[in-house]
C-alpha cells in the first residue's frame, strides 16, 4: 500500500486584502483517517474547508488529492474527484423533498455529465436510496426539506455527501446545536462512514465529539495551525489552552482522557 497522503496541502493561504483568513497552512491527511480541526470563531477553519473544496480559490499554495493537483479546480470538479462536504449552515433545496435533494447530489455529484439533463439514471437512484438508508432518512424521503428539524437537516447534508460516493468527506460543525443524544447519533454515523473506508475531516466546537472521534487534531488560530497532534495532547498544549480552551475546559479534557469519562 502506498504511503502517499490522500490529501496534501502545501503552504495554503487565503487573504482578503490585509486579512489573512488562512495563512500558510500545511497538512497531510492519510486514507482512512479522521482529522479533527478546532479553534476559536474566526480562526479560519471554514475558510480552509472552502479553499480545499473549491468554494473559494486560494491566494497561494498548492493542494493535491491522491497525487493530483486540484489547487485551481472548481467545486464541481473536486466533488467528482471524490471530495464531498457539508456546511455549517443547513444547506438544502428547501422546496424539494428529502429524496429529491439526495437524488440531485447523486446525479450531479458523482461525475461530470456531458449533457446535464435531469433524467435520473438508475445508478443515481440507487446511490440516493443507499445514502438515505445510511443516514436513517428513508422513512422521511417524501418530506419537504424545509420542514425538517435541525438533526434531520444535518443528516440530509450527510446523505447528500454520501450519495456522491466520496473517498473523503469534510464535515463543518456536524453537531452544532444538537443535544447529547443527537450528538451520539451523529458520532455513530461518522464511525460508520469511516468503517466504509471514507476519510473524514471535521470542524467542531463540541470537544467531546471532536476528540473522541479524531485520530489526529489540528487547532487553528488567526489562520495558522498552532497545534497538531493526538487528541489526548490538546489540553496539555499551553498555547491551545491560552488561546482557545481556557483552564476550565482543559482540566475537564485532561480528566476525560485520564479516567476515560466523558468530558
Amino acid at each position: 500500500m502506498s504511503t502517499q497522503a490522500l490529501l496534501a496541502c502545501h503552504e495554503v493561504s487565503r487573504h482578503y486584502g490585509s486579512l489573512k483568513a488562512v495563512d500558510g497552512a500545511s497538512l497531510d491527511v492519510s486514507s482512512g483517517e479522521v482529522l479533527g480541526i478546532g479553534g476559536p470563531n474566526g480562526a479560519g477553519k471554514t475558510t480552509f474547508f472552502d479553499v480545499i473544496t473549491g468554494v473559494t480559490p486560494p491566494t497561494s499554495g498548492r493542494i493535491e488529492f491522491d497525487g493530483r493537483d486540484i489547487t485551481e479546480a472548481g467545486a464541481d470538479e473536486i466533488c467528482h474527484a471524490g471530495i464531498a462536504r457539508t456546511f455549517q449552515l443547513n444547506a438544502a433545496f428547501e422546496h424539494l423533498t428529502v429524496l429529491e435533494n439526495v437524488q440531485v447530489a447523486a446525479q450531479f455529484g458523482r461525475h461530470a455529465r456531458r449533457f446535464p439533463g435531469f433524467r435520473l439514471s438508475r445508478a443515481s437512484r440507487q446511490a440516493a436510496e443507499r445514502a438515505l438508508d445510511f443516514a436513517g432518512l428513508s422513512s422521511k424521503a417524501h418530506m419537504t426539506a424545509g420542514a425538517l428539524p435541525v438533526l434531520d437537516r444535518k443528516l440530509l447534508m450527510i446523505a447528500g455527501a454520501m450519495a456522491t460516493e466520496p473517498r473523503m468527506v469534510f464535515l463543518d460543525e456536524p453537531v452544532g446545536g444538537l443535544n447529547a443524544e443527537e450528538i451520539d447519533l451523529i458520532q455513530g454515523l461518522v464511525r460508520r462512514m469511516q468503517g466504509q473506508g471514507v476519510t473524514i475531516v471535521l470542524i467542531e466546537h463540541v470537544m467531546r465529539f471532536l476528540l473522541t472521534l479524531s485520530t489526529r487534531v489540528l487547532i487553528m488560530h488567526h489562520g495558522q495551525i498552532i497545534f497538531e497532534g493526538p487528541p489526548d495532547r490538546v489540553a496539555e498544549d499551553a498555547t491551545v489552552v491560552e488561546t482557545y480552551l481556557g483552564q476550565g475546559a482543559a482540566g475537564r479534557l485532561k480528566k476525560h482522557f485520564s479516567e476515560g469519562a466523558d468530558a
